[in-house]
């Protein structure tokens, strides 16, 4: 009964691989195409507007996250924090306006799996892990170039792939994880194999949705750690309600309010601004 457990609960997380809202890792190609940051400027978000049922979610956004810079996010509930990402990503088209990675592509142009493998990695709040494989099957699966879920478990790895994939087991704190089912993990080791996930794909920008979300006080430090030490390699946007978190990682931040930036600065500015206090913090 319990092999029949495990082979349903397999099947039920390869399923799980289509889902057509999602843009699972092993979609991305080996090399990304060439993007031009000649400016320092990685992403461009200019005049977006995007309404819904005559609700305007996004109202003349303009965004610019640099090469390897980490940002934080924040704004109320309906601020517009996921339609952005959702456009940057591909999931939602805007009514009008203007998103680049770089100088040279276009991102409106683009689908999911397009915009992927254009070197963007969102990770979704609810972490997205195989949890009948290992940890080391899924940074292997994840890893960059990997076509299916069987290719993973035919394909030989290079030693170079072997080095990456021991790095990024270090680099999530997950190297004395790396035989166990990704089930048994807590959840704040979840979302740090799903960081790591999307780091075998080594992209160019990383979108993390509320990456502390019930996590215990360690796992919010730990994460911390994880998020810093990927500013300079990757451009890392971070959303997050917490500012305690907030403030441990971010040398700017940007507020949202009603789709458009309301402030933008260090964590001290932004609170310190008579608009944030009134909109954001309630004062």
């Amino acid at each position: 009964m319990t092999v029949l457990n495990n082979a349903h609960r397999f099947t039920d997380n390869v399923k799980s691989l289509t889902q057509r809202n999602q843009v699972f890792p092993f979609l991305v190609p080996d090399e990304h195409p060439a993007i031009d940051t000649r400016h320092d400027i990685l992403l461009y978000i200019e005049g977006v507007n995007k309404s819904f049922d005559g609700f305007k979610a996004i109202n003349d956004l303009n965004l610019y996250i640099r090469e390897g810079e980490l940002r934080c996010i924040i704004g109320p509930n309906g601020a517009g924090k996921t339609t952005m990402m959702d456009i940057v990503t591909g999931k939602t088209k805007p009514d009008t306006g203007s998103v680049w990675l770089g100088s040279n592509i276009n991102l409106l142009k683009m689908n999911e799996a397009e915009v992927a493998n254009a070197g963007i990695g969102r990770k979704f709040q609810k972490p997205t892990v195989i949890e009948c494989l290992t940890v080391w099957q899924n940074l292997e699966l994840a890893m960059s170039g990997v076509r299916s879920v069987w290719g993973t478990f035919t394909a030989r790895m290079s030693g170079e792939q072997k080095d990456n994939l021991e790095s990024i087991l270090s680099l999530t704190n997950l190297q004395d994880e790396a035989v166990n089912l990704a089930g048994n993990l807590s959840h704040g080791q979840k979302q740090w194999l799903e960081i790591g996930m999307l780091l075998m794909q080594k992209p160019r920008l990383l979108l993390v949705d509320e990456p502390v979300a019930g996590m215990t006080h360690q796992e919010m430090d730990r994460t911390s750690e994880l998020l810093n030490s990927l500013a300079g390699k990757h451009s890392v946007v971070v959303v997050e309600h917490d500012m305690d978190f907030v403030r441990s990682i971010a040398s700017h931040v940007t507020v949202l309010h009603q789709g458009h930036v309301l402030a933008e600065g260090s964590m001290d500015q932004v609170q310190a601004d008579p608009e944030v206090k009134q909109v954001y913090l309630g004062e």
